[in-house]
């Protein structure tokens, strides 16, 4: 920490490594060395509560106290009633960390110029070659996220202020946007409307900051067609806005967890199930705030047809009950308990054995996401009892209980505790 000083710093060039993604292509990360990690971190200290203050209400990506289930709600909320807009464009900026403007960054990010410019100028290595930056922010930065938004907040504004949200415009418009990172949707009335305002209005933003969208994932779509987001599959059925997990998503993490358990053939079965344990309940966590018991079942039916497979290949001269006694057991609980349960032993670091069973997507349960408010700034003192608030909801939430937990009854419960603690019971959550 001695050595960390504005005066004589310049950042070391970053270290250019590549990770696939979903479509066979590979996106390039650039990693600081951790001298210059530090350095931004101590920057990103000053520069995150001024980002705060002037970001999108309706921008939930690499913010602090908002997350997908934010945005997927804001889209339920935007899209479910009855009145709602019909037609939503779906927005993907080309490579957007990579392709952002230097002279714009520049100019209208709010630190420290000479700072940012070291950052932005300082070049990677790959295969023992130096090669120059001349645009684009290093995604594998600590401070880089927060520039991305900085860069493309301010479209939310921009929207507002072409399509009013007031009066009989808004009627006819219905212009509403929700913003992840580079992934975004705006809604409008009509495509006509999203196609030849909107769409240009966006263009014409993204290109004062270097940036464009990739037109081959850049839709407009029906809401009765329905359109993936984040994961999920927000769809009207017959009126009524069903959000699901995406099929592209089940089939990924399918493909996943058919991958660990083809890799494990010969690992021990307490092994491969703690491994599974992992990216199931992950997985299932993730998706358990929308209308997923359905996908829950299916994903429960393969992992079990795939565990079946990977044990009939250990022992193939087994007969099917030898197989069904050694593997598979009975858990009590409510309605006859759990039945063909796959479970295996696990030691522990003190040499002792314990049994751990393979977890089902289907045991979690699926509860409403309550929306944080769209003006929450966490730096701001008068947000923070509303945040304890919150959080203290998360931990209740997150708690095993009898029944649904609606907001109304939390608040019920959360003022009876506030009363019994002797304070002024705090206004009831709601998303503003």
């Amino acid at each position: 920490m001695k050595t960390i000083r504005k005066r004589g710093y310049y950042p070391l060039p970053l270290r250019r490594i590549y990770i696939l993604k979903k479509n066979g292509k590979k996106r390039p990360l650039g990693i600081p060395t951790m001298t210059d990690r530090v350095m931004q971190a101590i920057y990103l200290l000053t520069l995150d509560p001024v980002a705060e203050c002037i970001a999108d209400t309706h921008s939930y990506g690499f913010r602090r106290e908002r997350s997908c289930a934010d945005a997927i709600e804001q889209c339920f909320k935007t899209l479910a009633a009855r009145r709602s807009p019909q037609w939503v464009l779906e927005g993907d900026i080309r490579a957007c960390f990579d392709r952002i403007d230097h002279d714009w960054l520049m100019s209208h990010a709010p630190m420290d110029k000479g700072m940012l410019r070291k950052w932005l100028k300082c070049g990677y290595m790959e295969s023992s070659t130096f090669y120059d930056t001349e645009e684009g922010t290093p995604q594998g930065g600590i401070i880089s996220p927060v520039l991305a938004n900085l860069t493309l907040d301010g479209m939310q504004r921009v929207l507002k202020e072409t399509f009013s949200n007031t009066g009989p415009i808004a009627n006819r418009n219905k212009v509403n946007m929700v913003r992840y990172a580079d992934d975004f949707v705006i809604t409008g009335s009509s495509k006509e409307l999203l196609e030849n305002e909107v769409k240009p209005l966006i263009v014409q933003f993204l290109r004062e900051r270097g940036l464009e969208l990739s037109e081959e994932k850049t839709l407009i779509t029906h809401i009765e067609d329905g359109f993936d987001f984040l994961g999920q599959n927000v769809r009207k059925y017959n009126g009524k806005l069903v959000i699901t997990p995406s099929k592209k998503n089940v089939a990924s993490f399918l493909a996943d967890i058919r991958e660990v358990i083809k890799g494990n053939k010969a690992t021990k079965t307490g092994h491969l199930i703690y491994k599974l344990n992992q990216k199931i309940v992950g997985w299932a966590m993730y998706h358990r705030h929308i209308c997923a018991k359905e996908t829950f079942g299916h994903v429960d039916h393969a992992i079990f047809q795939a565990l079946w497979q990977w044990c009939k290949r250990r022992h193939p001269n087994k007969t099917r009950d030898w197989v069904i006694s050694n593997y598979f057991t009975s858990l009590p609980g409510p309605g006859g308990g759990n039945n063909w349960v796959f479970w295996g032993e696990l030691e522990r670091v003190s040499g002792e054995t314990r049994r751990i069973h393979l977890q089902r997507a289907s045991s979690v349960r699926i509860r409403r996401h309550v929306k944080i408010k769209a003006d929450v700034n966490p730096y701001a003192p008068a947000w923070t009892l509303y945040l304890q608030r919150r959080h203290s909801h998360q931990r209740y939430r997150s708690t095993p209980a009898r029944g649904s937990i609606d907001e109304a009854n939390l608040n019920a419960a959360m003022s009876r505790s506030t009363q019994r603690s002797n304070t002024a019971p705090p206004e009831p959550i709601r998303e503003g």
